[in-house]
């Protein structure tokens, strides 16, 4: 019902999406920088791949030569080259190849 609320609220107020109901935002600048906001904490991070929490699911990024420029509570900064981001839920799998 909650969700319900806030989907209707954002769309009645045109405020963003992820300012009500916490949507990840992700400002991708050519292929090797990367800013995620509303993240909820890395899962993991290696040299070609970073797993991140995000509302339910995991944000998965691949590429090569990763590091993380900024972290901060709610927002990461990487650079490197990224090939590849993909959301994980469980039951199913989607995201974008470069």
């Amino acid at each position: 019902m909650l969700e319900q609320w806030k989907s209707w609220l954002t769309r009645k107020l045109t405020v963003p999406e992820d300012v009500i109901v916490d949507t990840p935002r992700l400002t991708m600048v050519g292929q090797h920088h990367l800013l995620v906001e509303n993240h909820h904490g890395v899962r993991s991070f290696f040299e070609n791949r970073i797993e991140l929490h995000v509302l339910d699911k995991e944000l998965i990024i691949k590429g090569e030569q990763f590091i993380i420029k900024k972290i901060y509570p709610e927002e990461l900064l990487i650079e490197g080259v990224i090939e590849e981001i993909t959301y994980k839920d469980g039951r199913k799998e989607g995201g974008i190849n470069g």
